[in-house]
């Protein structure tokens, strides 16, 4: 874990961006606080290549109406996300937290649902309650790749993908793979069934990165993501590598 224990920045995020002829980005949180999320944005201000801001907020807190009315005057703000994947079995049929979710119904904020496979039935009945918020699946629900969890995850996958208000980043997989011994093969895969379960109209490719660069170099990632979208026509394309990212988190 030592390449991740230093500070990056905007200035390291623009130098990868131009490398990998990647025009753009969404910073999603990393830390449950609200002092991180107001510096992402702080960030996103001082450049143009952060163009929108996933954060975190205290979604379960009594007061969380307050701090919508608060949140959504910031334009660069387009979500919201929670650490579910850290959390015990359960916590997204809590009443609190449902509670939050449904504050964020009018304000145009998508909630990320960041979980690992074993969860995404859970998120399945947690999406079913919110028919009308968006929401973006993180990382593709982080199959675990390492020991060939395909045939457990897809099922439960597909299943989630049926609720149209659901959109999937391709993004984490490295990490979820060996992080040494992955092949790009290994990962189409659990690409080519995202792309059956969503479709290109509902498919946005992301990173995941610093964190990403314990397994895979960004431009190496990009690479890997321009190889699958080539067989794609050429809308098909243009969906998965931009266009769904800027309909969803309206940038």
């Amino acid at each position: 874990m030592r390449v991740l224990r230093r500070d990056f920045l905007p200035a390291d995020l623009e130098r990868e961006m131009q490398g990998a002829g990647v025009d753009a980005s969404v910073a999603v949180q990393a830390r449950q606080t609200m002092e991180e999320t107001r510096w992402l944005l702080e960030l996103a201000k001082q450049t143009d290549v952060i163009r929108g801001v996933v954060g975190w907020a205290a979604i379960a807190a009594a007061g969380f109406s307050a701090m919508v009315e608060e949140l959504v005057r910031e334009p660069l703000l387009k979500g919201l996300r929670h650490v579910v994947q850290a959390e015990p079995k359960g916590f997204l049929d809590g009443e609190d937290f449902n509670r939050g979710i449904r504050t964020l119904l009018g304000t145009g904020l998508v909630y990320d649902v960041l979980v690992f496979a074993p969860q995404l039935e859970e998120a399945t009945r947690f999406v079913d309650r919110h028919p009308r918020q968006q929401f973006v699946l993180d990382h593709l629900g982080k199959p675990a790749i390492a020991s060939d969890g395909l045939a457990a995850w897809a099922r439960d996958f597909r299943e989630l993908a049926q609720r149209e208000n659901v959109v999937c980043k391709v993004s984490g997989m490295v990490t979820e793979a060996g992080w040494n011994t992955w092949s790009e093969e290994d990962l189409k895969r659990y690409f080519d069934v995202a792309l059956g379960a969503f479709g290109a109209q509902r498919l946005m490719a992301g990173s995941d990165w610093p964190v990403m660069t314990v397994a895979c170099e960004y431009k190496r990632w990009w690479e890997i993501v321009g190889g699958w979208t080539a067989q794609l026509a050429a809308g098909e394309r243009a969906l998965i590598e931009g266009e769904v990212a800027k309909r969803v988190y309206r940038l």
